[in-house]
């Protein structure tokens, strides 16, 4: 079977899509959209390099409108990855084999542009002695502190992962 088959080659068990749904309804917890945590939980247990966007639709019996918004909000965010066929048009995207270590990369990069936004509104809150400018020096303060953690934390996992952590299964 070759890996931009059609939808129709490819099955899920039982035990996947409920795994699927779990996914889904745990992800909704971090309040995110259910369909993203779909996406990202068939991706993740699909055995293919890459699915098109229509093998996601069909897969998850989702609309094309509501994987289209999914998969554009992961790919921004760095859970999933947009993957190109060389003479398709069609839409292809998979997860790499850390998807959670590629996140924490993608998340790293967005704090250092959330701090500059808080600096401008630094410089606009007027009088440092007053809520808003409290409020705005905390987020800011914040955000870099998180940045400098987030090198730490992915220095971390990554020799937490390469020295073979146990996978907890029996």
């Amino acid at each position: 079977m070759s890996d931009d088959a059609p939808a129709t080659d490819l099955a899920l068990s039982p035990d996947q899509l409920h795994w699927i749904e779990q996914f889904a309804l745990t992800w909704e917890g971090s309040h995110s959209p259910r369909m993203e945590g779909r996406v990202v939980g068939l991706l993740m247990i699909v055995d293919r390099p890459f699915l098109s966007s229509q093998q996601i639709a069909a897969l998850l019996s989702a609309s094309a409108g509501a994987v289209s918004s999914a998969t554009r909000r992961l790919v921004e965010v760095g859970f999933i990855q947009r993957h190109p066929v060389p003479g398709d048009r069609n839409h292809y995207f998979r997860v790499e084999d850390d998807i959670w270590g590629r996140w924490l990369e993608s998340e790293r990069a967005y704090l250092p542009r959330l701090q500059r936004v808080l600096d401008e509104g630094l410089a606009a809150s007027g009088d440092p002695t007053q809520g808003p400018h409290r409020r705005l020096r905390n987020a800011r303060n914040y955000m870099e502190w998180l940045a400098g953690y987030h090198r730490k934390m992915l220095t971390d996992w990554e020799a937490y992962r390469d020295a073979g952590a146990t996978t907890g299964e029996p």
